[in-house]
């Protein structure tokens, strides 16, 4: 073979092999110094230099001395023949092995920094463990703690996953990737709505419960562009091929606001919230909402106040308009007991503080106001008195227009008559 079609050979192999050529002549260089010293009466040292250009192939041979050093340098190249079968063999056998090196740092550096990044991938097998997914080139690992609950991998099937990790072993590198993690609804709505990809839309936040529901919430850098009606598109196409691809798993996209309160009651969405009372140190909040919309803002078994905490980052404790506020906060301030007046045979009040109040003045008011807070403030994260107030103020409450029922009394007198 001519220098010229060994070059041509050389190139087409790095070519199939997926490495450059540099690559590819280092392994080949690596590959004949070994072949070489299998050959009898080698040198204890070779350096092997071969030209890119013409393929020519030297061997400069060294000896080695006391003192460790290279010494004694002369030209030993051999005839192609000389280095007979042995050598020939292992040549193979390390230019293998070699380009196997090479094509696993390859892939390594390829997905090295793609962490964080979305792929598609075939299901190849799936057992208790893990499911391999075929990329192409490698093979990704699903673990089952990175499955959805309840979703069954079927072979051949084509799922979309997250990177979350990529180790360098001896076999290659091993990609790790998730069905679970917040970072798939990201990017899975990147791919969707260019608004995102264009950095126009943000998503602020995002918190999910896989399979079952998520939250986001979205931010518009430009006043011109609605951020929900981005993420959901024309008739709900592009959140729909989220839901689709997430296997009907359902998506609540809320708008981000500065205005913590403001958020809080947008974070429970799609339930309306009459009050939001933030503490001082913005860790907890207190949600007031109307009576027949309590069970929508807790959600079933408390999913979507569950979804609202982890989107803002609080605590968050929902209670209607008709309950009473915290039973801790009531006995302070109603400490005391019932007793029968001995004279009279009524019950009356005895406040701790040696005040009594009857039953009557009790009916009357007197007791619940002094057994009720008289100020209640709302704080926000900043210390001062702030409100939210969502109500809809339409007077939705129909005219009371009913008869009165007839009376015992009344029938009685009819019947003398």
């Amino acid at each position: 073979m001519s220098g010229l079609d060994m070059a041509e050979a050389v190139r087409m192999l790095a070519a199939d092999k997926g490495i450059t050529v540099d690559a590819l002549l280092q392994v080949l260089v690596d590959a004949l110094a070994m072949a070489y010293k299998r050959r009898p009466g080698a040198a204890a040292e070779v350096d092997v230099r071969i030209n890119p250009d013409t393929m020519e192939i030297t061997f400069i041979a060294y000896d080695i001395d006391d003192e460790g050093n290279w010494v004694n340098e002369r030209d030993d190249t051999p005839d192609a023949g000389e280095l007979g079968r042995i050598a020939a063999q292992t040549f193979r056998q390390v230019m293998n092995q070699r380009i196997r090196e090479a094509e696993r740092d390859r892939k390594f550096e390829e997905y090295a920094n793609r962490e964080g990044d979305i792929v598609t991938g075939i299901i190849q097998q799936t057992d208790s463990r893990y499911t391999l997914l075929d990329l192409g080139r490698v093979e990704a690992l699903l673990p089952q703690a990175e499955q959805v609950p309840f979703e069954r991998p079927e072979p051949g099937g084509r799922v979309k996953a997250y990177i979350v990790e990529v180790r360098k072993t001896a076999k290659g590198p091993q990609i790790v990737v998730s069905r679970t993690h917040p970072g798939l609804i990201k990017r899975l709505f990147e791919l969707e709505v260019p608004e995102i990809a264009d950095g126009i839309v943000e998503i602020k936040a995002c918190a999910r419960e896989p399979g079952h529901r998520t939250k986001i919430a979205v931010w518009s850098n430009d006043s011109n562009v609605d951020p929900v009606g981005a993420c959901v598109g024309a008739r709900g196409g592009r959140v729909r091929m989220v839901v689709n691809e997430l296997r009907g798993e359902k998506i609540d996209i809320v708008p981000f606001s500065e205005d913590f309160p403001d958020f809080i009651a947008k974070a429970l969405s799609p339930a309306k919230v009459t009050h939001v009372i933030v503490s001082e140190d913005g860790t907890q909040a207190d949600v007031i909402v109307p009576d027949h919309q309590l069970s929508l803002a807790i959600g079933k078994e408390g999913q979507n106040a569950r979804l609202a905490a982890r989107l803002t980052g609080v605590r968050i404790d929902i209670r209607g308009e008709s309950q009473p506020m915290d039973q801790g906060d009531i006995e302070d301030y109603a400490e005391g007991e019932w007793v029968e007046n001995a004279t009279t045979g009524k019950m009356e009040w005895h406040n701790a503080d040696g005040t009594v109040i009857s039953a009557d003045e009790w009916e009357q008011g007197e007791g619940e106001a002094l057994a009720t807070p008289e100020n209640t403030e709302s704080v926000d994260i900043a210390g001062a008195t702030d409100t939210v107030d969502t109500t809809d103020t339409t007077d939705t409450t129909a005219p009371a227009d009913t008869e009165a029922p007839s009376t015992p009394e009344a029938e009685g007198d009819v019947a003398d008559s």
